[in-house]
């Protein structure tokens, strides 16, 4: 989402600069990606004070002496008559290249007199028309302070990641009333919203109204519940006036002509797509939205001939189809200069239908991006007021007549909040007075619950624009971010909202994921989507990846890829396991049935080489049998649990998991797609429980749904480390040493970590020796160290390099020398 700096200034007259805007939006509101000064190009330019000025005989220039703060006046010659001493101005050093990229300041002759810079008039700025003569600073900054820093000039575009769940982000009016709460300046109506034009009153009619003869439709109320338009005629079509173009070149919007401009101004400004349509254009004045007929075509705005199908809403005229409803809009009924009447549409689109209608069209749009959100639901003729406002500002014209056919949409439904559940939730107190101000702030309205036994409570109505508000939790996390996360405290309390014991699935869980870490495996948290097939895999509606579109049916197919990763990077030792879900198809649900399981893999050696043990074994079927043992006793620990020999002696299952005599998991050997020096790979996946249904428990043991722990707050005690895999090669050496018997080798080890350096891996011994060669009192210790920097290749004499640093610490330190000098 783009915001420009000065229009979010127009809603709300701060006083605050665009950083300080910007870090205050990301602290409370939506992160802010990249900040942009329009005018970037004056950057190079700093403020010139003039300390002598005299004139040139038989000329209009002068030569000046000017102060850049660089401690060295400066030879300036200049042809502007207003040059004074003492005054300040826009300066360009040599080097600096003026706007628009054709000139570069160069160090000359004129006259004689040696010209070391230029002093700079508005229109050689690009801040004005005026030339006659340079720009007179009225300021007291020092010389060679930024220009930027005293005279504001252009605006500041901001880009700020804006969330799917809050589509009333995506204007510059919803930002603005975020920004209003923070700064505690009131929101007001920006100078080009203020001038309304005569608006006759509204024809209204439950599916068609008419006025004069233009006409208006709906004959798919579901598609399009309510449809606002406004009859504009006498319009003049051109350029846009300059307060409309900078308005839309603040967010990176190109300006188009006056009246398509005023509908983006609506758009980026505040929130709602509208479109303009050549009156004259539409067959018999009419509109009709309505299903477009299978194989009806339409040529759209961006020149690209389409087909549609009945599924797509379209806003037709008598005749054909003149835009895809909520998308794009046709070519036939643009706005052009031939251009003297014009419908202005203010409509609230079905999200769902809008989406539809894109996806089958295959084209997106600023409009279609905001509607498949959510727009304001109740201010449909509202804006209709403000796009006629803009467009009368910008192209003249006279509002003929206003139509509003379908129903205005309903109330959001209100929810109830909890002081305490808040206060809970939080982890501090917030005081109800800071609640009602910082929600009623941002458009909700609380009333007090009278009837509440359980504290203070409020029921609150959401405005019409946070559709995403839903719950007693959307209001606690809008009241957090507020107030601020950073000012919340950070420390883990011991704190439990009740007395309810964890889930039977959370306990397995901490169980497994224990037993397994303890045995030295690393969790992977993939997602869980894989190519599959629509026959035995549910298939995702709207999947994140054309090549991943349904859900897995065993948690090992991540994991087998996680393994194959790892091999492609040369990493042979894996230990892996996840505790996830898998699914299954349900014929004649709407969901698939989903279960929680545990799966690992493992492969290559069982342990890290030790100079005990310079090759250890690598894991085998037996250590998979272990395992897969160990796994289901930690989930079923008060059952039997045994091992049963597969049934199909030529299959890839090994073994069946039994638990309480009935099969919980299967031992498999893993078919992977590797290179010829790695081991084989074995998978073990256990199953914990359903996830969408009750779990079978004992009776009198508690059962609940699996979602209470998670509303009641259970903190995860695990803490994960995620560190990508290497991708520069490591750089090996050996260290023979001679290391008397008084000195423990954790010494030596010592010293080599003190003294690695930053590329320094890892170090172990991995050899012991005593006899000829090494002299009585003394072990010769063999130890490896692996050198690697993740950013680059290290080079040989960096190499050479550390390993003499560390033999000359180990000598200084420890007296240790080198088998082959011992």
């Amino acid at each position: 989402m783009l915001a420009s700096h000065e229009w979010l200034k127009a809603f709300v007259p701060h006083a605050l600069g665009p950083t300080e805007v910007g870090r205050l939006v990301s602290a409370h509101v939506a992160t802010l990606d990249s900040q942009e000064a329009l005018r970037a190009d004056l950057a190079p330019f700093v403020v010139g004070r003039v300390v002598e000025s005299q004139k040139i005989p038989d000329t209009k220039l002068s030569a000046n002496k000017v102060d850049d703060g660089s401690g060295e006046l400066l030879d300036v010659v200049c042809g502007a008559p207003n040059v004074t001493v003492g005054a300040r101005y826009p300066f360009a050093r040599t080097g600096t290249t003026m706007p628009g990229g054709q000139l570069t300041i160069e160090r000359r002759k004129i006259r004689g007199f040696t010209s070391d810079g230029m002093l700079c008039s508005s229109r050689e700025l690009g801040l004005g028309a005026e030339h006659d003569g340079i720009l007179e600073l009225y300021t007291d900054a020092a010389p060679g302070t930024p220009l930027l820093d005293v005279l504001p000039a252009g605006d500041v575009r901001f880009e700020f990641d804006v969330l799917a769940n809050r589509p009333d982000l995506l204007s510059q009016r919803g930002l603005a009333r975020e920004l209003a709460l923070l700064t505690g300046v009131p929101m007001q109506t920006p100078p080009e919203l203020q001038r309304v034009p005569t608006m006759p009153p509204a024809v209204h009619g439950a599916r068609q109204a008419g006025a004069g003869d233009v006409s208006v439709r709906i004959e798919d109320p579901d598609g399009c519940p309510r449809y606002c338009a406004a009859v504009i005629r006498g319009v003049r079509v051109g350029p846009s006036p300059a307060w409309l173009a900078d308005r839309l070149a603040g967010v990176g919007a190109r300006s188009i002509n006056n009246v398509v401009d005023a509908t983006n101004y609506a758009l980026h400004g505040l929130g709602q797509p509208m479109h303009a349509f050549d009156l004259a254009a539409l067959a018999g004045a009419t509109i009709v939205v309505r299903r477009a007929k299978p194989g009806e075509p339409i040529t759209t705005l961006d020149g690209h001939a389409r087909t549609l199908d009945h599924d797509t809403l379209v806003i037709a005229d008598g005749e054909r189809p003149q835009a895809i409803a909520g998308v794009m809009g046709g070519r036939d009924s643009e706005v052009t200069e031939a251009t003297t009447d014009v419908l202005l549409e203010v409509a609230y689109f079905d999200p769902r239908r809008v989406r539809v209608g894109r996806k089958r069209a295959g084209v997106s749009s600023d409009a279609s991006y905001r509607y498949e959100r959510g727009v304001d639901r109740a201010a449909t003729l509202d804006l209709l007021a403000a796009g006629c406002a803009l467009v009368v500002a910008a192209a003249g014209g006279t509002v003929e007549a206003v139509l509003d056919v379908g129903e205005p949409v309903g109330a959001l439904a209100p929810v109830r909040l909890r002081q305490s559940r808040l206060d809970r939730v939080i982890g501090v107190p917030v005081p109800a007075a800071d609640v009602e101000q910082l929600l009623g702030g941002i458009g909700f309205v609380l009333t007090p619950d009278a009837a509440a036994t359980d504290g203070l409570a409020w029921t609150v109505q959401p405005p019409a624009w946070r559709h995403d508000v839903e719950g007693e939790v959307d209001l606690i996390e809008d009241v957090a971010r507020l107030i601020g996360f950073d000012a919340l405290p950070d420390e883990l309390r011991p704190f439990r909202p009740g007395t309810v014991p964890d889930h039977p699935l959370v306990t397995a869980t901490r169980r497994v994921r224990e037993a397994l870490v303890a045995d030295g495996l690393l969790e992977a948290r993939p997602l869980p989507f894989v190519r599959g097939d629509d026959a035995t895999h549910p298939r995702v509606a709207n999947p994140l990846a054309d090549d991943a579109p349904h859900l897995r049916t065993r948690a090992l197919d991540s994991l087998a890829e996680r393994a194959e990763y790892n091999l492609t990077r040369m990493q042979g030792d894996v230990r892996l396991f996840e505790i996830g879900s898998v699914f299954a198809p349900r014929p004649g649900e709407a969901l698939p049935a989903e279960t929680l399981v545990a799966a690992a893999v493992v492969m290559g050696h069982r342990r890290p080489p030790h100079f005990t043990e310079p090759k250890p074994p690598v894991f085998d079927a037996w250590d998979a049998k272990a395992l897969g043992e160990r796994m289901a006793r930690a989930a079923y620990p008060d059952a039997a649990v045994a091992l049963v020999p597969a049934s199909d002696a030529a299959g890839d299952v090994l073994w069946q998991v039994r638990a309480a005599d009935r099969t919980v998991g299967t031992v498999r050997r893993l078919a992977l797609d590797a290179p010829v020096w790695a081991a084989p790979a074995f998978g073990v996946e256990v199953t914990l429980g359903p996830v969408d249904s009750a779990h079978v428990a004992a009776p009198g043991a508690n059962v609940w749904p699996a979602t209470v722990a998670a509303q009641a707050g259970v903190p995860d005690a695990q803490h994960v480390r995620v560190r990508p895999l290497p991708t520069t090669p490591a750089v090996e050496f050996d260290l023979a040493l001679v290391v008397p018997d008084a000195v423990p080798a954790a010494e030596v080890e010592r010293v080599l970590r003190a003294y690695g350096g930053d590329t320094l891996e890892r170090v172990a011994v991995f050899d012991e020796f005593r006899g000829a060669g090494v002299p009585a009192g003394a072990r010769s210790l063999a130890w490896r160290v692996v050198l690697r920097d993740p950013a680059r290749t290290l080079r040989d004499k960096e190499v050479a390099g550390r390993r003499q640093k560390l033999l000359q610490a180990l000598e200084r330190e420890l007296g240790v020398r080198p088998r082959a000098e011992g």
